[in-house]
């Protein structure tokens, strides 16, 4: 029989901060990267207040008395911190939320001194550096994992909330070995965390649109670029220098693949040399303020071949027939079943086909909720809901056994239905530098 809890009084979530602020009789805003004084773009305080106000939503209807964070995306929700890429994969900087308390962050030495000058929405006393191995570079015989779960059970105990359970998203195994021995139970936090990012604000959805005009202009560059000679690491080097330039805080990774290499899809780039009559295709995901892009194009060098058209053209139906009956209330099985089949494209099963024909929510982390794919939706199959930003992607190959048309839309999903926001034209098949 599991053990009765009494739980301490959370803090109540102040209903304001939980308004998204969605404002849809009006055009999505894509402004420019600066602020201004004669418009309102985005305003980070009260993006601050909604993030962290869905949090404590969650955490109070999880059960669970406290949320602990390493991974970088949750770490930044909720506390509004970050120290930019070189973090994404040291587990060394995490968070802390109580039910009864406000965020604790600890980061790498020196920048939690610069979080108390500079974040003055956290409270100074509640930032602290902290180091508990970066990956196993520090053994765990030092005792650094233990001396941090001494001090967050210290914590939960002060907050009242230290016989209750903690959620927990990623970590190395001697963090949750550690927590485990000063008598935590640990949950699974990342599904509440997910669940609380899922519904995007008007000014997250202001910073998606944002980026994605940004993927737009490089699209435009990387037409005039695509001819024979030109390297697939060229115009990865062309599309990361374009989107610094406008305004990138993260460059994150960019597909670029032509001729024999488009089928099957390598989901990388190469040296490889484009050729005259290649098909191409790349995939931009950079974040403006955080936010990310997943955004596919597919081109042809000079020339088409019918094979090469009636692949996009196939693309290009499975996508708008999905895109045409998103709305809200829609379950996400039903959205499975206008996307194609695994056999559609010539793969044996849905788990070797996963990816290439699927949607996924867009926020602070590239993969967020919704996730629609017929891998997962016939199993656990949930509402689609207004305010939820997401990508959708088809792949076709064509039939000369090396093209292939890959198409991805972002799109926001208004309480009317899906609004595409990436939108470098992609109705037809784009042809670079005709001859």
């Amino acid at each position: 029989m599991a053990k009765k809890l009494n739980r301490p009084e959370f803090l109540p979530v102040n209903e304001d901060d939980l308004k998204p602020g969605h404002r849809w009789h009006r055009p999505l805003q894509a402004p420019g990267t600066t602020q201004v004084d004669f418009e309102e773009r985005v305003d980070f305080r009260r993006l601050h207040r909604y993030r962290l106000a869905r949090t404590r939503e969650a955490l109070a209807e999880s059960g669970m008395g406290a949320m602990l964070s390493f991974d970088q995306y949750n770490i930044r929700y909720i506390s509004s911190t970050v120290i930019g890429e070189w973090a994404r994969d040291k587990l060394i900087r995490y968070c802390l939320l109580t039910g009864t308390g406000d965020p604790w962050v600890w980061d790498f030495g020196s920048a939690a001194r610069h979080h108390r000058i500079y974040c003055p929405w956290l409270h100074e006393d509640h930032i602290r550096a902290g180091n508990p191995g970066m990956r196993g570079a520090i053994g765990p015989e030092v005792g650094l994992f233990k001396q941090a779960a001494k001090e967050i059970k210290d914590l939960l105990e002060q907050e009242g909330v230290a016989d209750m359970p903690l959620g927990l998203d990623v970590c190395e195994p001697p963090m949750l070995f550690a927590l485990q021995e000063q008598g935590i139970e640990v949950r699974d936090g990342q599904q509440m965390m997910l669940a609380a990012r899922e519904i995007k604000s008007h000014d997250e959805i202001t910073l998606l649109n944002i980026a994605s005009s940004m993927v737009d202009g490089v699209y435009q560059d990387i037409a005039a670029e695509l001819k024979p000679g030109v390297k697939e690491s060229q115009i990865v080097a062309l599309a990361t220098k374009r989107l610094y330039e406008m305004g990138s805080d993260c460059v994150e990774a960019i597909n670029s693949i032509s001729g024999e290499r488009c089928s099957p899809h390598p989901h990388n780039f190469t040296d490889r040399l484009i050729r005259p009559g290649d098909q191409a295709y790349f995939d931009i995901i950079h974040s403006f303020i955080g936010y990310r892009t997943c955004y596919y194009r597919t081109f042809t060098v000079g020339s088409a071949t019918q094979s090469q058209r009636d692949a996009y053209k196939r693309a290009r139906q499975w996508m708008d027939d999905a895109i045409a009956m998103l709305k809200p209330g829609l379950g996400t099985d039903k959205a499975a079943e206008q996307l194609p089949k695994a056999s559609d494209i010539g793969f044996e099963s849905e788990m070797a086909a996963f990816g290439l024909n699927f949607c996924h929510g867009l926020g602070l982390g590239l993969h967020e909720r919704p996730l629609i794919s017929r891998l997962n939706s016939f199993i656990e199959p949930y509402e689609l809901k207004a305010g939820m930003v997401f990508a959708v992607e088809t792949f076709c190959p064509a039939t000369d056994g090396i093209s292939a048309a890959r198409i991805e839309e972002m799109v926001v999903l208004t309480p009317e239905g899906a609004k595409i926001i990436s939108l470098y034209p992609a109705k037809e098949l784009p042809i670079a530098n005709r001859y």
